[in-house]
């Protein structure tokens, strides 16, 4: 039963009488306007009823037919609950309803309504129908509709809890195993020394041997769902990696443990996430639930790990906004398709690959002549984390068999740190195996023009006594230092050392002075905070023109907001599309900017990104965007406040330049100033005792 008791005289209800109420007294009764009645209705109490959000205008394939309901009810984890389909009164409800049935709508748990009747399918029949204009109705109606849990899913969600629970102790069991094999197992011994030594050449020369153990934990505890889930038995035979880990893990079995035993004890919570998987009816959607899936295994199994590098998906109407920006910029100012020759494009972080099969699809239907060279020649992504890679992997090669009907290995996707690559030592590395190897190779020969993607966000560890720090990458930082630093008159530079920022950098790098495009989807401190300003200057001499579609989401900068409500990343931090383009063609430097209502929920954002993408047109996503160009000043100030100059009259209260002599001119209040006494540890020297 709902955790919360609707009632017919709550807010809600009494709100969705009077914009009924509203709409007839306007003469305004087509669906459209209708609709947003209800819409709201549900919106409103399906959260604390349930805790499940409202998605609307959702497409999907059932069978033959493509479908869009008005709105799904969705869990945590994407998982559907429920249906609604509105219709106007003008529309005869029952014949509608045997339309929707024979396009294939789920009969599982859906409602039908015209503002005046609502109809409730549950397993298949009809148990259900009241009258709208009677609050007691509509209430027992929704009663009813929230009650309803799919015997899949129930099973599901128990599974997972446990799952969650277990799973640290499951990993503490294997690597009890794992420091077995590594004291007196000679074979593991072998097998285990050659793969650390091909993973410090490949992904960081500092790689500890608790990684290296952990990435064998994560392969034994996940390979099982990628095979059941995606149906690819052969997937470790096949993928380059998979099969060098599967070497190691093997020896490792072959004295101290059986591996399909010792999995048997999680059969049970393999097989619930693999029935829910199955009632997904694409193999994106699979992919969107497995990604979900993902998040929630390290948050039980690997914090340290996520917390290194920043692990959050993007949303598919990010996804596809970016794709489409990028598609049109290509056109726009280059005059080129998606495929192209001299379109060579990279995900240099490309988590579960959702970037790439959304490029190729869009290259697909553009330019189909062209498809199989760009998937051959022009288009690379790179992992770093062994589950996304696998994923990737998988999401790429099926796509391309998808749209073209065969399969054919993905040669462009590499296992690598895609940091590392700058680094001029690693040049003569191997990075794992030679066909790997030979990968990393051909991408960095590839005349990179196009670069896409979403950089891990974190600045560092979250604890300091976890000796859990981001890795350093000497070129990269040097590069960092010479440019955005040394460019700054910020005092405290430690927020250039976050991980996007070293990808904006690489971008920049890469491009290596080609006209092209960089899309990143990240952590935009950089557009206001005093630490980047140097990175703002460099941005604008880098690039010709620079978009940058602001999300907003900051809930440091504004506490009344919430993470997971507000922040698309449903992280603490404001988050923002960059769109950056080098042309030769342009006459000047340009800044646009744009940004979202700051009270804006998640599923505001996102349906504003979609209706970019959807309703104005794939090919002029940018463009529709309501951009202010910006004219920084001469501190690199992006936002220049309204009353700058007024301010800028002000006496300082206290400068460098006036701190340390080098002007005589400086007009400060204090010529003496500093952080007082900064430990890094006032937890420990400090107490009110």
């Amino acid at each position: 039963m709902p955790a919360v008791s609707l009632k017919p005289d709550s807010p809600a209800v009494r709100q969705y009488y009077l914009m009924l109420k509203e709409a007839e007294g306007q003469d305004a009764l087509h669906e459209g306007n209708v609709r947003r009645a209800f819409e709201t209705l549900l919106r409103e109490t399906a959260k604390p009823v349930t805790g499940w959000e409202l998605v609307t205008e959702v497409s999907q394939r059932r069978e033959a037919n493509a479908v869009r309901y008005d709105g799904v009810l969705k869990d945590s984890w994407t998982l559907e609950h429920g249906y609604w389909e509105a219709k106007d009164t003008r529309d005869d409800l029952d014949t509608e309803i045997r339309k929707k049935i024979a396009r294939g709508y789920p009969l599982k748990n859906i409602i039908f309504e015209d503002t005046r009747t609502g109809v409730l399918f549950q397993d298949e029949r009809e148990v259900c129908r009241v009258n709208l204009r009677q609050p007691e109705q509509l209430i027992d109606l929704l009663h009813r509709f929230y009650s309803y849990r799919l015997p899949v899913i129930e099973k599901f969600t128990e599974a997972v809890a446990t799952f969650q629970d277990r799973i640290p102790e499951i990993a503490l069991d294997l690597k009890a195993r794992i420091t077995e094999g590594h004291a007196s197992n000679r074979r593991f011994q072998t097998a285990y020394t050659a793969f650390m030594e091909l993973c410090k050449t490949a992904l960081n020369p500092n790689i500890s041997p608790a990684a290296v153990d952990e990435m064998l934990i994560q392969h034994m505890l996940t390979e099982r769902l990628i095979r059941k889930v995606f149906n690819v038995d052969e997937f470790v035979r096949r993928n380059v990696i998979a099969a060098e880990v599967e070497n190691v893990i093997d020896a490792l079995a072959s004295q101290h443990f059986n591996r399909r035993e010792f999995l048997g004890r999680l059969d049970y919570f393999y097989t619930a996430i693999e029935s829910v998987a199955e009632t997904k009816g694409t193999f994106a959607e699979k992919q969107d639930f497995l990604n979900h899936v993902y998040e929630r295994f390290f948050q039980g199994y690997s914090i340290k790990v996520a917390d290194t590098h920043g692990i959050v998906y993007t949303p598919q109407p990010i996804v596809d906004f970016m794709c489409a920006a990028v598609e049109e910029v290509l056109l726009t100012e280059f005059g080129k398709k998606l495929g192209d020759e001299g379109v060579c494009l990279i995900d240099p972080c490309t988590g579960t690959g959702n970037f790439v099969v959304n490029l190729l699809r869009r290259a697909a239907e553009r330019n189909p002549r062209a498809l199989e060279d760009f998937y051959r020649q022009r288009l690379f992504a790179n992992e770093v984390m062994l589950m996304p890679y696998y994923i990737a992997s998988l999401n790429i090669e099926h796509e391309y068999f998808a749209l073209t009907g065969r399969y054919e290995p993905f040669e462009g996707v590499c296992f690598v740190d895609t940091l590392d690559l700058a680094e001029g030592a690693q040049m003569q590395f191997s990075f794992v195996t030679a066909k790997n190897t030979e990968r990393v190779e051909r991408q960095k020969k590839a005349p990179i023009t196009v670069i896409i993607g979403n950089p891990p966000y974190n600045v560092g560890q979250d604890n300091e006594n976890d000796n859990n720090k981001n890795r350093k990458y000497p070129v990269i930082d040097d590069q960092i230092s010479r440019t955005y630093a040394r460019d700054s008159k910020a005092t405290n530079k430690n927020a250039l050392s976050d991980a996007y920022v070293k990808f904006f950098r690489w971008a920049t790098q890469r491009l290596d002075n080609r006209d092209g495009v960089v899309c990143y989807v990240s952590n935009n401190s950089f557009v206001d905070q005093i630490a980047f300003d140097g990175m703002r200057k460099h941005l604008l001499q880098d690039f010709t023109q620079v978009y940058h579609l602001d999300l907003h989401g900051n809930v440091r900068q504004n506490p009344k907001l919430s993470g997971t409500m507000h922040n698309v990343f449903g992280i603490q931090v404001g988050v923002g599309i960059t769109v950056a383009v080098r042309s030769a063609a342009h006459a000047k430097r340009s800044l646009f900017y744009h940004r979202l209502p700051e009270d804006w929920r998640k599923q505001d954002k996102l349906a504003y990104l979609d209706d970019m993408v959807q309703v104005r047109g794939r090919e002029n996503a940018l463009n529709t965007v309501a951009w202010r160009e910006l004219v920084p000043d001469a501190k690199h100030t992006w936002l220049v406040p309204d009353n700058a100059d007024e301010y800028e009259s002000y006496v300082s209260i206290g400068s460098q330049d006036a701190k340390v002599g080098t002007s005589s001119s400086a007009q400060t209040l204090f010529k003496t100033f500093s952080l007082g006494v900064t430990t890094a540890r006032d937890d420990v020297v400090y107490d009110f005792n």
